[in-house]
């Protein structure tokens, strides 16, 4: 069993601080006491389309099928069932414009502008950290796995 050596911890920049733990919310979702804002939002986010759905929508309104278009390997259903999730949540509001065939178009709410931001941040993160987690995978994949607690 291979031991790696911690890195020093580094604190949170004040532009990450929260001004209250994560765990209280988690806490009351668990608790019963209502559902995990942060929970709700992963689960919209983490899904395999969303993000993506999103980041193109950064861009301006879209119709259906230029969307998906630009999306690439997404069947029909599963970009509608996206869509109205996200319309659901308000991050993206749907116009028809009464025209034969009714055309559909798709834009960001404010709300959803605001989402997008996070990912632009989300996104620079990613960027400018690629090469320091993929160096971190390779040294645990070179030696064995920590035991779990």
């Amino acid at each position: 069993m291979a031991l790696h050596k911690a890195a020093p911890l580094t604190p949170v920049p004040p532009a990450f601080a929260v001004s209250e733990p994560l765990e209280t919310a988690t806490l009351a979702a668990v608790a019963g006491v209502g559902r995990c804002p942060t929970r709700d939002v992963l689960d919209r986010i983490g899904d395999a389309w969303s993000v993506l759905v999103v980041v193109k929508l950064m861009a301006g309104p879209c119709r259906f099928n230029a969307l998906r278009r630009q999306i690439g390997p997404i069947s029909q259903r599963m970009l509608t069932v996206t869509l109205r999730a996200l319309e659901r949540d308000g991050l993206v509001a749907r116009t028809v414009f009464p025209t034969t065939p009714p055309q559909v178009q798709y834009a960001l709410t404010p709300l959803g502008g605001s989402l997008a931001q996070v990912l632009e941040t989300l996104n620079r993160w990613a960027l400018a950290h690629a090469d320091e987690v993929a160096d971190a995978r390779r040294r645990f994949d070179a030696g064995a796995a920590p035991d779990a607690p």
